[in-house]
Parts: C-alpha cells; structure tokens; sequence
C-alpha cells in the first residue's frame, strides 16, 4: 500500500507557512517580551516580606500567639537518644539551628567535595521570611528518659480517641513536634529539611503535614477577619485576643503550681488532622451549613444578629434559650455556651487548611490541620472536645490523627536553649 502525497505536501506546505509566520512575527514577539514580564518575574514581589523576622529569643517560644503567617507544617518526630547528655546535644543542637533558619543569613561554603551545607532552597542566603520554628515535646518523650519523668508537665497525656474519631496510628503521636510557620512554604519546606539532615543523629521523622490560610483583606472598619476553612467557614472567630498579654497569660501560658517550676512560661499544644467530607458539605443546603456552626457563611456573623452583624458580634443565648435563631447543639453554642465559668476552657487556635490530593475512594483528602494552645490542656481543648461529641457537625467530619504536646518556654538568648530549664531540674534532681 503506497502512501498518501497529498499529505505529505500539504505538511510541508504548512511547515514552510508556519517559518515564514515565526520569521515574520518574530521582531514583535521580541518587543512584547521585552515589555511584559516573564513569569518568572513574579517572585520578586515577594522581597519586601522575605526580609521580614520574628525575635527568636524571648520569654516565651515565638509561633505561640505570634501573628500567623499565610503557610505551615507540623512535624512529628521519635527521638533517637541513649541518656540525657545526648538529649541536651540534641537540644542545643536544635536550638542552633532554629535560631539562624529564623533569623536568615547566608549559608556557609564548603568544599564542593563534600555535600553542601545548605538545600539550596532559598539561594546562596537564607531570607528570614517571617519563619518560626516551635518545639513541642510529647508524653512518650517523657516517659522514654528516666530522668525526665519525674518532671513531665502535670497535665501532659496521650491523645486518647474521641467517639468520632478514627485515629490513624502513623499520623498520630511523637516523642517531639515542630510547628514550622512562615509566609511561603518554600521557606518551611527549607527549614524542614534543615531540621532533618542537621539532626539525622537524634531525630526520626514521624509524620508531617503541610497547610495554608487564604490571605484575607481587611474588612471595611480597618479589622482582619478571621480566615476560612475548606468547609467555607471563617475559623476562629471567638479567638481570644493574641495582643492581651494579661488575657494570654491566663489562657495560653502555664503557670499553675502544680506544673514544674521549668514549664511555667511554657503552653500546651493540641494537635488533630481533621478530614473534612467536602463533597457531602458542597451538597448540605446552605440554610443547613449555617445551622450547622450557628453563623452566618458570607459574614461569619452569629444568626442571632441583624443584617450588619459581624463576626465578632457575640451571640445572645440569653434571649434565644430555647435555640430558635441559634439552635441548642450547634458548633459554636456548644464549644462555647457564653457561661459564667466557660472562660476557663478557652483556647488561642492557630489552624491551617491541608489538601493532600486525592484518597483511593476517589474523594477529596481536604481537611483542617487544627492547632491550639492553652495553659491548661484538660480545660482547654480536651473540655470542648467533650462538649462538642455528638454534634451535626461530625457527619462532615472525621479526626484521624495528631497528638498532645507542650511547648517548652522561649530562649532567653544566645547562651541558652530550647529546653535547658528541663535538662537543669534533671540534673539537680
């Protein structure tokens, strides 16, 4: 069977018009380049906030009630050590590191013989990026040292499973937890990796999930609204006040007497890997959504208030008892019923939005990487946790990992570390 000329001359009557067209039209397409961007321009918007840092030394660890950044990872970590000299190593170690990858600088050189000192990530010089980086240390870290024991925070657990949740044993726990918050993930990814490779002797990665927060503009009255959740929702507008020193040293930082002299100034971390059904939510009729939570979506708004309501509006359940604007088990009555005693089970949440592509049922894995911080992790977290079992909302929702934590005080400065109020009370014990 012999082949089709025609074809063939047509090809090459094509090519030939297409050269003569790129040829033709080549002087212009140079002019337009030179006159826009190229997409590879677009990060240089980013120099203004690259240069922006957190202090790293300071009373309390910075990540805490720090303003949060628009990217986070929460890595879980076992630690690898065979008596407390090489806990306080690996500490001071950690310290170091968290310490320049906060603050930025640029990486040392070395002999290209050798593996460079740095990913490369970032470039020849790490930009500080509004970077955190906050150690959290999980019951099991306490119980695996002997010395440490003794000195465990007196409300440290082990995350126990809820009636809804379906906790999976690779997602949850871990000796230790860093929480990695900057404005690009790529910074975090960076600081991640650091952590890694600079503490391979000490530290084995457990699980990691990575999250964002979608920018959110100012409202017209000059206030930031609270951002959304992947369920649609503004998350975290009962937040108490992160800039009220007084209100957080009474929800946020430990102090209690019966906590171990070196936790004070310290907080306790709560950790859920929170898996949102999205595809049962975007089919749940509005009107239900917002019964659901108790808010308004558009405005994050009590639906106990008027058409200029906001979020910040605190509802009345006093005129509603009976739950006809803002129904008895919704999410937000029950986390809080605005009681004489709920003030004590406040909490400061700090969450990010996580999507991990798809799950081998062919659904969305989207979710909440929820984080809170409080000085009392049984009338905190676990006391609303408690309230909260049993809610409508658990049919679009299912925890699946995470853990317990707490957050060792700051860094005083550059002679001291992470921890080193622990390692001391060992020692002298």
């Amino acid at each position: 069977m012999t082949g089709c000329p025609f074809i063939t001359d047509r090809r090459r009557l094509l090519m030939g018009l297409g050269l003569g067209a790129i040829g033709t039209l080549a002087p212009a397409a140079q002019a337009r380049e030179a006159a826009q961007p190229n997409v590879d321009d677009a990060p240089h918007g980013h120099a203004e906030t690259a240069a922006q840092s957190v202090p790293f030394h300071g009373p309390h660890q910075a990540g805490i009630v720090t303003p949060r950044p628009a990217n986070g990872i929460v890595a879980a970590f076992d630690v690898v050590a065979a008596s407390l000299d090489d806990v306080e190593t690996m500490l001071r170690l950690l310290t170091e590191r968290a310490a320049f990858l906060t603050q930025g600088g640029a990486v040392p050189e070395r002999d290209p013989r050798l593996p460079p000192a740095d990913s490369g990530l970032l470039g020849p010089v790490v930009a500080p990026d509004n970077q955190t980086i906050t150690l959290a240390l999980g019951d099991s870290f306490f119980e695996a040292q002997p010395a440490l024991k003794p000195l465990k925070p007196a409300r440290l657990q082990r995350m126990v499973q809820f009636p809804n949740d379906a906790l999976e044993a690779d997602i949850c726990h871990g000796d230790i937890v860093l929480q990695f918050c900057a404005n690009l993930q790529d910074s975090n990814i960076h600081a991640l990796r650091d952590i890694v490779k600079n503490l391979s002797e000490y530290l084995v990665l457990r699980w990691v999930y990575e999250g964002s927060v979608p920018p959110v503009p100012p409202a017209p009255d000059g206030s930031t609204p609270s951002a959304r959740n992947f369920l649609g929702f503004r998350d975290g507008s009962a937040n108490p006040d992160a800039n009220d020193a007084e209100m957080m040293g009474r929800v946020v930082w430990t102090a209690a007497p019966d906590e171990p002299a070196w936790a004070h100034g310290g907080s306790y971390q709560a950790v859920r890997i929170i898996r949102n059904f999205v595809e049962r939510w975007d089919r749940t009729p509005l009107r239900e959504q917002e019964r659901i939570f108790g808010r308004a979506k558009n405005s994050g708004a009590p639906l106990d208030g008027g058409p200029k309501a906001t979020e910040r509006d605190v509802p009345d359940y006093a005129a509603d008892p009976d739950g006809a604007k803002t129904a008895m088990n919704s999410h937000i009555r029950l986390a809080n019923p605005r009681t004489p005693d709920a003030d004590k089970h406040l909490i400061l949440r700090r969450p990010f939005n996580y999507a991990r592509g798809a799950m081998k049922n062919g659904h969305l894995d989207q979710g909440l990487l929820f984080i809170a911080w409080q000085a009392d992790l049984q009338q905190g977290f676990i006391a609303v946790q408690n309230l909260l079992n049993g809610e409508p909302l658990e049919e679009y929702i299912k925890p699946v990992g995470g853990g317990y934590f707490f957050a060792p005080p700051g860094v005083a400065g550059p002679e001291d570390y992470l921890g080193s109020g622990l390692i001391d009370a060992a020692r002298r014990a």
